[in-house]
């Protein structure tokens, strides 16, 4: 993902904490009826105009307070543009999957994922799955767009609840993200407070260990409860992957070739596109009839090749089977499948520009920067700024930037080491993105993994664990780091 523009917030008009909010409470109000109304189908695009409807409260508010229209529009636009990075990701993600299903590459991975992992120990071992990975990668995204999905179908084959699944692989991925030096978060805190990436990085494993060990055990005692009974019929269903495609432990090359060149920080976008392609040739190599199937031709020509390939990338395609639990797994949406996604984030920018451009996010993060005097309150404060800045802004960035920006002289008045700082914006601010439903993180990993954010709230609990662990260790002074002289 991109870094967003830093911009001067100098020559916006003052806004009072009370009409700062006017926005955030009529869009969560809004928000709360929605879905109340809709449930799940709430993202086909309902929501996606209630953050309109938010962004244009907002804009009045502006309006009133003497703001002009095309300031306005000037920040949304630079909001926009900062998402060019990651609506191109999903789009390959989205690519990506399509040439991964019909290549036999996820069905291989679920084959002999299920001959390895069982439903008792199936969720601890994707948070662990996934830590490795995100760590060597340095991202929860590209995490969620291999692995993760990967991970989904074969919970979709044992009978494990999805949410719970994407609960597990996101806390994983959160995890990896947080520590890994490749992560763009984890340079980004430091800058932002004033240390150093390594001091930051050892500094984050005093919260973060605890953490991620209380978040196993939770999904170890979890497995422990779970009935078994999709083992049961585990050899019905790898007989009838097998009937479907030609599965060869070859085809796991293709995403290891990806988390490759993402080690080798090969930028995500590129290594995508290249593992979308390499997966085409793999579809043509082990499985020709499928491609046909898909083309909708006769006999395999370069012609009927070219149409089954394109539409595996761009359109949502169904490989025939007649086992119920593999009908999900053996379909996938193409670039087609995350235009609601892109959707979503861009109206999540239009809301974030315009409550920019109002002043409305300094406002509210100078209101949080007041309330407490304490040291605990200093920590608490910043906690809740970015929390309220993943809600309002819809970029974990921002919630990591405006809060580093506004805090770090607060730190330092206080004796506290600027790590301590660091730490707690990638506790409350890297993390908690993906557990807003309308935030770019909350938005991608749900669509990618195809799991709403409702679904896998409560189990993603590395997430929510994170900024609470770091308030504990505030309140009872433990490794509060002072600045030495």
């Amino acid at each position: 993902m991109s870094q967003p523009s830093q911009n001067s917030t100098s020559t916006k008009p003052e806004l009072s904490i009370l009409k700062a909010m006017i926005p955030v409470f009529g869009l969560v109000g809004m928000l709360a009826y929605n879905v109340f109304v809709y449930e799940d189908d709430a993202l086909g695009g309902s929501n996606q105009f209630i953050l309109l409807l938010g962004a244009a409260v907002a804009a009045i508010v502006g309006a009133v307070n003497g703001v002009n229209y095309e300031s306005m529009v000037e920040e949304v636009s630079k909001n926009i543009k900062a998402t060019t990075g990651p609506i191109l990701i999903l789009l390959m993600v989205g690519a990506l999957a399509g040439t991964w299903l019909l290549s036999g590459v996820i069905p291989t991975m679920i084959y002999y994922g299920l001959q390895v992992l069982n439903p008792t120990i199936f969720l601890a071992a994707c948070v662990v799955i996934c830590a490795v990975i995100s760590i060597a990668t340095g991202s929860s995204w590209t995490t969620s767009a291999t692995v993760g999905i990967a991970l989904i179908g074969i919970a979709n084959a044992l009978d494990v609840s999805l949410g719970m699944t994407a609960g597990a692989v996101l806390s994983g991925a959160y995890f990896g993200d947080k520590l890994s030096p490749m992560s763009d978060t984890t340079n980004l805190a430091p800058a932002m407070a004033g240390t150093d990436l390594f001091t930051h990085i050892r500094y984050m494993t005093i919260t973060t260990v605890p953490t991620i060990i209380i978040t196993l055990i939770v999904f170890i005692i979890i497995g422990l409860t779970l009935d078994t009974s999709g083992q049961v019929s585990a050899h019905v269903i790898l007989a009838d992957i097998k009937a479907s495609f030609h599965i060869s432990p070859w085809l796991f090359v293709v995403p290891l070739v990806v988390i490759g060149l993402i080690i080798k920080k090969t930028p995500p976008l590129i290594a995508l596109l290249l593992g979308t392609l390499l997966a085409a040739v793999f579809a043509l190599i082990f499985q020709p009839d499928l491609v046909q199937f898909i083309s909708g031709g006769t006999q395999l020509d370069f012609k009927n090749a070219y149409v089954g390939l394109m539409n595996a990338i761009t359109t949502d395609i169904t490989i025939p089977t007649d086992n119920k639990n593999l009908q999900d797994l053996f379909s996938a949406g193409g670039m087609k499948g995350m235009l609601g996604t892109i959707w979503l984030i861009i109206c999540a920018m239009v809301f974030g520009g315009i409550m920019d451009a109002i002043g409305a996010l300094e406002a509210i993060s100078k209101a949080l920067l007041n309330l407490f005097h304490s040291t605990f309150g200093l920590f608490a404060s910043t906690v809740a700024s970015c929390l309220a800045l993943n809600a309002t802004a819809s970029d974990q960035y921002l919630a990591i930037v405006v809060p580093g920006k506004m805090f770090a002289k607060a730190y330092k008045d206080k004796g506290l080491a600027p790590e301590n700082l660091s730490r707690t914006l990638e506790d409350s601010g890297t993390v908690t993105s993906v557990l807003i439903p309308w935030n770019t993180c909350g938005a991608y990993h749900s669509g990618v993994l195809g799991v709403p954010v409702v679904d896998y709230f409560v189990y993603a609990m590395f997430s929510y664990l994170s900024p609470f662990m770091t308030l504990l260790f505030a309140a009872i002074g433990y490794k509060i780091k002072m600045i030495t002289k």
